[in-house]
């Protein structure tokens, strides 16, 4: 016979959230990335946010779960920039293993400099404008949802986007490399 707590550690708030993080880890942990510029950072930073939506968990509504993380996941990193005031070395590649690349495969040679180049140049842009440019073209984002998640407006997440593509196409890092090409219109 099954103990009623068992269904409810199944089938409750745990279960949902444990469902959700489980789906989510790995893209949370990039969107991250992308925001600290840090592997391990970016792990941090996920697994604090996730530890303060945690106890309210219960309140957000399956729909709306993807965009409430990823506000506290941009509002954490924020207050991770707040309270340290430190320039972290950047590494010019992640001390892991290269992602796989489009068919499963390790990515080349090329395809991860290309990766390398533009993740540290996005290290280099301000804070709002490395958060825009992350949730409109890393995420793919509507410029809208971008606006709702860092509680701006969208003329705001345009102008944003448009300051920091100008400077990533002219980023020392990025001169002449056909990633800034690729850079495009940040309607």
């Amino acid at each position: 016979m099954q103990h009623p707590d068992d269904r409810g550690a199944r089938d409750g708030p745990d279960a949902e959230f444990t469902r959700f993080v489980t789906a989510r880890w790995r893209a949370l942990t990039h969107t991250a990335y992308l925001l600290t510029g840090d592997f391990h950072e970016a792990e941090d930073l996920v697994q604090i946010t996730l530890a303060k939506v945690y106890p309210h968990w219960s309140r957000v509504r399956p729909e709306t779960a993807e965009h409430y993380i990823r506000r506290a996941l941009v509002n954490n990193n924020r207050s991770r920039h707040r309270k340290r005031r430190v320039l972290h070395l950047l590494l010019p590649f992640l001390p892991e293993t290269p992602a796989p690349g489009p068919d499963g495969g390790l990515r080349t040679g090329d395809e991860q400099d290309d990766r390398d180049a533009l993740t540290r140049a996005l290290a280099d842009l301000p804070e709002r404008q490395r958060a825009v440019v992350v949730l409109r073209y890393w995420e793919d984002l509507p410029a809208e949802e971008v606006a709702r998640t860092l509680g701006c407006s969208v003329g705001t997440v345009k102008s944003q986007a448009s300051r920091a593509l100008a400077k990533l196409r002219h980023h020392p890092g990025l001169a002449g490399h056909p990633a800034a090409r690729s850079l495009g219109d940040p309607r």
